[in-house]
């Protein structure tokens, strides 16, 4: 995931159309990628971040705010938010038992970058988050153990909750 791409998807062009010249890169402290997730985020801030992108880099009032609503905001009804898997206050339905989802940082990750780190085996994207992970836990004195096993931390079997669609174009 990269500046050099827009990530404009045009399946959601009538709900979050991507606006003339702007980039919907990843931005602020829990990154945000594509303009679907600026257009929903902007709206529950009140701000216009569809147009506006650059905001969450001018702005960190609005970027910490921006990073605390994906936290705590489940992307679809019935889905956990980040922080409900992260604690534990989740509890996996059968059915993400069978898409290897369990309460986690893998699952956190699943649910905040879907796809672009999860279900794919044993990437570099996600065991770089891994070791950020690891190493703030490092940081604050805290037992890596705790953190849980291998198949806790990690997402790479995991079933994506969201994945992203594919567009043809």
């Amino acid at each position: 995931m990269s500046p050099s791409q827009d990530y404009c998807d045009e399946y959601y062009k009538y709900d979050y159309p991507c606006a003339p010249g702007a980039q919907y890169y990843g931005r602020g402290a829990i990154p945000i990628y594509w303009n679907y997730n600026y257009g929903a985020i902007g709206e529950a801030l009140k701000a216009d971040l569809l147009n506006h992108p650059e905001y969450i880099e001018q702005n960190a009032t609005l970027a910490f705010q921006a990073a605390m609503w994906r936290w705590m905001t489940p992307a679809k009804k019935g889905q956990p938010s980040a922080h409900d898997a992260f604690v534990g206050n989740w509890k996996p339905t059968k059915n993400d038992t069978l898409a290897k989802r369990v309460p986690g940082f893998g699952t956190t990750m699943n649910i905040l970058y879907s796809d672009s780190v999860c279900g794919q085996g044993d990437v570099d994207s996600m065991n770089v988050m891994i070791s950020h992970y690891q190493h703030y836990l490092d940081l604050m004195g805290l037992n890596r153990d705790d953190a849980g096993p291998h198949e806790v931390l990690n997402c790479a079997e995991q079933v994506p909750f969201n994945p992203s669609y594919k567009s043809s174009s």
